[in-house]
């Protein structure tokens, strides 16, 4: 079976961090997140668009989600890579504020937006910063959003 054009991501984010994007915490703990990143990607603006899917889950009983995103990425120089995309994350958290530890996110379904900046270790490995921001744009009455950041690897098949 050919995997090729097929890439893992895997990682360790800390959950829910204050002083970003989503400006406060309530949700505590560490996150596993792991991503498939599918294709060759279709060139576009110099970089790649592609197809991710993956799942954040907390491992502390707190607000899990899985998404499927449109990846763009650009590779620099010395193995440099940034990374940008736009989708949709399906979540098990709290919708209202009916619980004073647990963000109220307004909606099961959320604008997933991740960045990643990172470095590729020889045709197949790679380390990087993965920042991801979950949120209903104040598409509905409660949007306290979430962000996750921390560290991943990554593989090439």
């Amino acid at each position: 079976m050919q995997l090729r054009g097929i890439e893992i991501r895997a990682g360790v984010l800390a959950h829910d961090v204050p002083h970003l994007w989503s400006g406060f915490q309530l949700e505590h703990g560490a996150d596993i997140n792991a991503e498939v990143l599918l294709g060759t990607g279709f060139p576009i603006l110099g970089g790649t668009l592609r197809p991710a899917i993956g799942s954040s889950v907390s491992t502390s009983g707190y607000t899990s989600k899985g998404y499927i995103d449109a990846r763009w990425e650009i590779e620099g120089p010395a193995g440099l890579f940034f990374g940008l995309g736009l989708g949709a994350a399906f979540h098990d958290g709290n919708l209202d504020p009916t619980d004073p530890n647990r963000k109220a996110l307004g909606s099961r379904v959320l604008f997933h937006i991740p960045f990643e900046i990172g470095v590729r270790i020889g045709e197949r490995h790679s380390l990087s910063i993965y920042f991801e921001h979950t949120s209903n744009a104040s598409l509905a009455d409660y949007n306290e959003g979430m962000d996750n950041i921390g560290v991943r690897y990554g593989f090439r098949f």
